[in-house]
């Protein structure tokens, strides 16, 4: 496999300087070993005007082969002969983009040691591949190429030139060209859709392979006017992984709408992280109190106010103890991806009409949440600014009032426990503010009062004995008397 990036200077900008951008000196030869055979890295020209990089990919058909135990594409087990003679050393594949990530690691994350003023400057680039496997043909070439700014050229290459009449092979010789990318965006580029094009991969694709190609996606691929196809093959089209990543993309679409931050648009994203791809306890565990002190208060009918990607909506459905369900969150479409989430159009009739999402602000009153038996604020409190407090007291415990009211919010007290967050830092960069035990006692025996409820405090996952739990929980339960007053009032 083969591919060149070349790039032309003047002598106050030399062309050169993309080996230190590339990490690799242009008077050197250096080979790199991979898994599946060996990368080499060479300049078959260096000077002030004009500077190319090639990197050739010798790939050992029998160790890919040992590594992936006769799996993956054109190796089944009794196709002996086709685990190894097939295009891989030739045509450029996911081996390619992954040995592109290898060798050139600090220049795709757009860091540049030597020279840190280089990463950010658009270069003229030419990126040219001699041979590259494209299921779709030149125009999908061109539909995946040119809304990045590239300037596209690939030609079929076909079956037999002596042959005409058998017409072109599914290969194609592709050059690339462009003055408006940075060098860190055309490696991206490159490193997602060759393998898109090629529409295989060499290696089981798992979940961690989602975070990759939204890492490798950031800035061009949520606008992207074929993302659910680059997704998808990306993804070898494993349906549960191309859902997740839509679902990803959705909210940074949303976000850059909005001009805010993801975690700004539904702080369930973090929950979502911890629970699913880390996994971590303390996500499941808050999950679990919830729906312990709901039964504890035989609630039916219950409001998720703050509900995101319903996450907890979807647990409460699982039980028909639970005859309604509301979730309310601000977004529009975190409602929607909610709505996918919990599969809203292949639900039965029974199931559907017992859950609901609504659009709404915790900082207004809402009548529609009036009548309710419990309503939970999970995560909620701590991503509303200080000032704004009152009106989402006000809105809960004043207007909608329902019996009983569960808020969860992180025990700052707890931080010095976790070892990855730095000192002084709180979990989640959206947060205004996060209480210590003491302070969130405070305010919640506070609202108590004001609003006719008793309240009562259950920790929720491990109870450190000098530092409390990592998560703090306040019960609310509506004065019995008070509800009387408000019924001969009514």
């Amino acid at each position: 496999m083969f591919l060149t990036l070349t790039t032309t200077g003047t002598p106050e900008r030399p062309a050169t300087d993309l080996g230190y951008l590339l990490h690799k000196h242009p008077e050197k030869s250096q080979a790199f070993s991979t898994s599946f055979g060996t990368a080499h890295v060479l300049y078959p020209e260096a000077d002030a005007e004009r500077c190319t990089a090639a990197l050739l990919l010798e790939v050992d058909a029998v160790a890919l082969v040992r590594r992936g135990k006769g799996k993956g594409r054109g190796g089944a087990p009794d196709a002996a002969l086709a685990q190894y003679v097939n295009d891989r050393p030739y045509a450029a594949s996911s081996l390619l983009a992954v040995a592109l990530s290898a060798v050139f690691s600090s220049a795709m994350r757009g860091v540049c040691t030597a020279r840190p003023e280089l990463a950010a400057r658009p270069l003229p680039l030419r990126v040219e591949v001699p041979s590259l496997p494209a299921r779709g043909g030149v125009a999908l070439v061109r539909r995946l190429f040119e809304p990045l700014g590239w300037d596209v050229t690939a030609e079929p290459v076909p079956l037999d030139e002596r042959f005409p009449e058998w017409g072109d092979s599914r290969y194609v010789r592709l050059v690339l060209e462009s003055a408006t990318l940075t060098l860190a965006e055309a490696l991206r580029h490159l490193y997602v859709l060759l393998p898109v094009l090629d529409d295989a991969k060499h290696y089981w694709v798992a979940p961690d392979e989602v975070d990759k190609l939204l890492r490798a996606g950031e800035g061009w691929l949520p606008d992207h006017p074929e993302q659910k196809l680059i997704t998808s093959r990306y993804l070898a089209r494993r349906w549960s992984l191309t859902r997740a990543a839509m679902e990803r993309l959705e909210l940074v679409r949303l976000a850059e709408t909005d001009d805010s931050e993801v975690e700004e648009i539904d702080n369930a994203v973090a929950e979502e992280t911890e629970t699913e791809e880390k996994p971590a306890p303390l996500a499941v565990r808050r999950r679990e109190a919830i729906l312990t002190a709901l039964r504890a208060a035989g609630a039916t009918r219950v409001l998720d106010l703050g509900c995101g990607q319903g996450q907890l909506v979807q647990a409460l459905l699982k039980d028909p103890a639970y005859t309604e369900i509301v979730g309310v969150d601000v977004s529009v479409r975190a409602l929607t991806i909610a709505g996918r989430r919990l599969k809203l159009d292949r639900m039965g009739e029974r199931q559907a009409a017992r859950v609901k999402l609504l659009q709404g602000s915790l900082a207004y009153t809402d009548s529609r949440l009036k009548g309710y038996d419990a309503a939970v604020l999970s995560e909620v409190v701590e991503h509303v600014d200080p000032p704004r407090l009152p009106a989402l007291e006000y809105a809960v415990f004043g207007a909608a009032r329902p019996r009983t009211v569960l808020v969860t919010t992180p025990n700052v007290e707890y931080n010095v426990r976790w070892e990855s967050l730095p000192a002084g830092h709180v979990r989640h960069g959206d947060h205004r503010f996060e209480w210590t035990r003491e302070e969130f006692r405070a305010w919640a025996m506070a609202v108590a009062e004001r609003h006719g409820y008793g309240v009562e405090f259950v920790p929720v996952g491990p109870d450190d004995p000098e530092v409390g739990p990592p998560t703090q929980m306040a019960v609310f339960a509506r004065d019995v008397t008070d509800g009387k007053k408000e019924a001969k009032a009514a």
